[in-house]
């Protein structure tokens, strides 16, 4: 990761009221390279699909959101993205993370050679060989079932779960009226081919005028909720949006990809702005005066 200087300290202020909540204070901690670089350590020993620059990002999400509430994770599988945010929030103070996952994938897990598989146990080696396990409150169920009695305010909303239209909407309807002000909802595998997290991002956030800053990085789709002054971001999230917005024509059937269709997808993934971010560059796009 990028350092940001001066070495000491590193505070970022907002300099302007959102609405007529208080001013909101972005501190970027000055061991938050040293922290992001040892909890990446432990999160590459666990099997996963969340890739390194991903990883880094969830931890920078997890240390720097502005706001109070529970770091909540749909989709666990073996623990990857688990380790990773727990190190991060056990910390800074931040926890316990909310790990909801019925643990019984049939895309991820063999059921035909095991009717019974589950990644529960594998989850659960993943967190005690990170030192996590009390720092992780797991709920082996979907998140339909935990959002129904959920009451918790939440700061950072983090979906992986049933990559399906169907399954990213649920998601994000269930937990969604529980993101505070100047939280962050993020998605996984939004610019990987699967229907779900792209068309749930594009129709749901970033058509919102509930959100503000917004982006990708890598696959991962992220928006901070902004309800006061949303709108005044909705240039930025509709040029956004545009680009987008042309993936999902090529993924909403659920179906591999091919040759040309393959190649167009990858062309229009390429136009969407989605590299590495750096802890300043994020702040700096959360901390941006509303446009005029």
């Amino acid at each position: 990761m990028t350092a940001v200087a001066p070495k000491s300290v590193r505070t970022f202020l907002m300099h302007r009221r959102l609405g007529r909540g208080p001013l909101a204070t972005i501190k970027i901690p000055a061991d938050l390279d040293n922290v992001l670089n040892k909890a990446w350590e432990e999160t590459r020993k666990v099997p996963g699909h969340l890739g390194e620059n991903e990883a880094r990002f969830l931890g920078l999400l997890a240390a720097c959101v502005p706001a109070k509430g529970a770091i909540v994770e749909i989709g666990s599988f073996k623990g990857r993205s688990t380790v990773m945010l727990a190190n991060v929030a056990s910390r800074y103070g931040f926890g316990p993370v909310v790990a909801i996952d019925p643990h019984n994938s049939p895309i991820l897990l063999n059921h035909q050679a095991n009717p019974g598989v589950s990644s529960y146990q594998d989850f659960l080696d993943s967190i005690f060989a990170a030192g996590v396990s009390n720092h992780v409150e797991s709920h082996v169920a979907y998140s339909t079932d935990v959002a129904s009695s959920w009451n918790r305010p939440i700061r950072l909303l983090w979906i992986d779960g049933d990559h399906s239209y169907g399954g990213a909407k649920k998601d994000l309807d269930g937990f969604f009226p529980h993101l505070v002000r100047l939280g962050v909802v993020a998605f996984h595998d939004a610019l990987n081919a699967f229907p779900g997290p792209i068309r749930v991002f594009v129709e749901d956030v970033l058509g919102s005028d509930r959100f503000g800053p917004a982006g990708f990085v890598h696959s991962i789709a992220w928006a901070q909720f902004r309800p006061e002054d949303g709108h005044a971001f909705r240039e930025k999230r509709s040029s956004l949006a545009r680009r987008a917005s042309r993936l999902i024509p090529f993924v909403e059937s659920g179906n591999e990809l091919h040759g040309m269709a393959k190649r167009r997808y990858k062309f229009n993934r390429f136009r969407v702005p989605h590299s590495a971010i750096d802890p300043g560059h994020w702040v700096s796009l959360v901390d941006s005066p509303p446009p005029r």
